[in-house]
């Protein structure tokens, strides 16, 4: 199925989600930046999904909604949408049974489903009824959990909402606002808790919609890092129906929550997430329904927005037997025929009771997926987490099954590049830097990492430092993970910004990266695999995020290269790559992936507003090519000469990397053919030789007779 088709099918089931109400003092509109007021009104939206009756059981909603369920097709959406127009006491204490509103507000559901399946990009508003609130305490529990485990970070501060949003008509604090300093037990009653569940709830609404037996899809069997995300849902809401309506924003998924778990109840997704699009259904790349988006979590203080999808499996947990986690009659899971994808049914999108793979077999869920990895997953595999005694900790590639680490050489020498500290800050003000921004390096995660081997301390060190530093990398491609000391062997002294790390002590089952040294095509697909903003305590596997390579800067190849070099121009040699994908504080020493799973470059940087705020689709990497003598030196670790090659200066590099307009080369002197009295040449343009060769013209004093008028031999200005 081509993306057109998949976005033409998932659309059928988004819908915009609007709440109107009476707020005489305003009051609703709090934390919402995009509303719309008037005469003493408040209007609220969000984004929604229409339930189809597959993935519905029909006795559970009769039994608990009664006769107000006939003839009505279900909708879930974010329950902040609804929660300001709830009594206050409802607010505070979610109800059990069916929630009211306070009188004269009203909930209306936008769709594009008509009878004359029309397209005219405008939705058909339905009045639609609340009929519970649900909330989802796995994902809650993920979510604070997630929060807790950053106690310490040098950015502690977290609020829930959007950078774009202004949220300057909140008059009072929010509840919202996390304070992460201090110590909340999980699960407990602070307000990170209540935070976190009311992220979390969802809304359950009821709408009239004869056309419900249209509707059928089914639902992704298996979450995996770098799997396609395609997010339905209308942005800015009520403010420009007519222009956002059931926009689409693609993407995929960058972790799961928690991390060593078949059942994740939280995803994060590196995807285009605007206001207005909480409550969106998030699809596969084949129109599987995977979950619904909630509004992110956001860094006060550098702006990084977390986008959140809470999983359907959890919503369904959660619903107490009201909704499906497969659809009815239906096996769970999906399958390749000739070609095409069915999911769950004989034809696209319909259910079945058999179903036969292209071998004839019955297909089962505990099969699909298994027998090769994707790409990425292997690529992933070779991505580990190193951290410094300091608090600093940033990612790695491993090159060989030796041991032999390659990362950034900021993380062990910050000052070398601005920085005062390996704390997460941004990289000192250049007052030669000719971009409005900064750039971002590795982070930190606090005094003290919890692993499962004791830290000693280095064997060795180079003369580069002053003090001994504990490097203890950790492997995610075992289980139990694996913490391992780790000792420098290498760090750059040229324009690069690299580092080699090697294991003290080896364990097995490593899998080294494959290095492609091919020049990136501009446009090519490019992942970045990385453990950026969230570090050691949050225990997250490397993120996966998706975009593309955006350009290619070249420079001319150093001759010390042309002996090593792989690719087949010889003169001319990538120097850095730029890429859409997101790298987070944290991701510094992680990889850039191919769609084959080989490595394309070496994440190294992202970039920061001088204001603070971070640029995270604004990145730079080392291209595989110019790390040529790494590799090389990979292979048996003898040929310490090869790493020489990367210490020898060059101003151009150098220039490129400090994002400075690159220096022009010098022109070979001019030929000088005024020669003064002294038979020497003159430097400078010939104006200033023709201003030099008459200096005793302009020095000569003006001659005046005796009674004070001119010379005959000067005459007089006419000015």
């Amino acid at each position: 199925m081509a993306l057109p088709e998949t976005v033409a099918f998932a659309r059928n089931f988004a819908v915009m989600v609007k709440v109107r109400g009476p707020d005489p003092k305003g009051l609703k509109m709090r934390r919402h930046a995009f509303h719309q007021y008037h005469s003493g009104e408040t209007t609220l939206s969000a984004s929604g999904i229409l339930i189809p009756a597959t993935l519905c059981d029909t006795e559970v909603a009769r039994h608990r909604y009664g006769e107000l369920y006939e003839g009505m097709v279900l909708v879930v959406t974010v329950a902040s949408v609804v929660e300001p127009f709830l009594s206050l006491q409802q607010r505070e204490n979610v109800p059990q049974g069916r929630p009211e509103l306070i009188s004269g507000a009203q909930i209306d559901v936008g769709t594009e489903i008509t009878k004359e399946k029309s397209d005219n990009g405008r939705p058909l508003w339905l009045p639609a009824q609340l009929l519970s609130l649900v909330d989802i305490p796995a994902s809650a529990h993920c979510l604070q959990s997630l929060v807790q485990a950053s106690l310490g970070s040098p950015e502690p501060e977290w609020d829930v909402g959007w950078s774009l949003a202004s949220y300057s008509n909140d008059s009072q604090p929010s509840k919202d606002l996390l304070q992460t300093q201090g110590s909340l037990a999980v699960g407990g009653s602070g307000s990170v808790s209540r935070m976190c569940k009311s992220l979390t709830r969802m809304a359950i609404l009821g709408v009239s919609l004869s056309l419900k037996d249209m509707l059928d899809t089914t639902v992704s069997s298996m979450n995996k890092r770098g799997d396609f995300l395609l997010a339905v849902g209308s942005p800015f809401g009520v403010l420009s129906p007519t222009h956002f309506f059931n926009s689409i924003s693609v993407g995929c998924i960058a972790n799961c929550y928690p991390p060593n778990s078949s059942d994740e109840s939280l995803l994060m997704a590196d995807i285009r997430v605007l206001p207005g699009m909480e409550g969106s259904p998030v699809f596969s790349e084949y129109a599987c329904l995977t979950g619904i988006l909630i509004r992110p979590l956001r860094q006060k203080t550098s702006g990084v927005e977390i986008q959140l999808v809470i999983p359907w499996e959890a919503i369904v947990t959660a619903s107490g037997g009201l909704l499906r986690k497969w659809p009815q009659n239906a096996l769970k899971e999906l399958y390749h025929q000739e070609g095409k994808l069915s999911c769950g049914g004989k034809a696209p999108f319909t259910d079945a009771d058999d179903i036969e793979g292209p071998s004839g077999h019955a297909c089962e869920r505990s099969n699909f997926g298994c027998s090769s990895p994707l790409p990425v997953e292997k690529a992933r595999s070779s991505i580990c987490l190193i951290t410094i005694d300091d608090g600093a900790w940033a990612s790695g590639v491993l090159l060989n099954s030796k041991g032999l680490i390659l990362t950034n050489a900021h993380l062990l020498e910050p000052w070398r590049f601005g920085k005062t500290h390996v704390n997460g800050g941004a990289y000192g003000d250049n007052p030669k830097n000719i971009f409005p921004f900064l750039i971002e390096g590795a982070t930190s995660f606090g005094k003290g990492v919890e692993g499962n081997q004791k830290s000693h301390n280095l064997l060795s060190k180079t003369p580069t430092y002053k003090n001994r530093q504990i490097i203890r990398v950790r492997f995610d491609n075992v289980k139990p993970w694996v913490w391992c000391d780790a000792k420098v062997v290498y760090v750059c002294k040229g324009p690069w910004d690299v580092a080699l790390l090697q294991l003290e002590s080896v364990p097995d089952q490593l899998l080294p990266i494959v290095m492609n040294f091919d020049w990136p095509s501009m446009g090519s697909k490019a992942y970045v695999i990385g453990h950026g903003l969230f570090g050691p305590r949050c225990g997250f596997f490397p993120s996966v995020c998706s975009g593309v390579v955006a350009k290619v800067v070249e420079a001319e190849t150093p001759q010390s290269y042309l002996s090593i070099q792989q690719e087949h121009n010889l003169w001319k040699m990538p120097a850095m790559l730029e890429t859409t994908a997101s790298v987070h504080p944290g991701a510094s020493g992680g990889a850039v992936i191919n769609s084959d799973g080989h490595m394309i470059g070496l994440v190294t940087s992202n970039a920061r507003h001088s204001g603070g705020t971070v640029i995270p689709h604004l990145n730079f990497s080392i291209p595989c090519a110019a790390l040529a003598p790494i590799y090389e030196f990979s292979k048996d670790m003898q040929d310490l000469s090869l790493l020489q090659i990367l210490d020898e200066p060059d101003e151009y590099l150098s220039s490129v990397w400090a994002l400075m307009r690159p220096s022009r080369p010098k022109l070979p002197p001019m030929p000088q053919t005024l020669p003064d009295n002294n038979n020497k040449q003159r430097k400078g343009s010939k104006f200033a030789e023709f201003i030099a060769e008459r200096k005793d013209i302009f020095r000569q004093p003006s001659q005046q007779g005796k009674s004070g008028a001119l010379s005959n031999q000067v005459k007089p200005s006419k000015l």
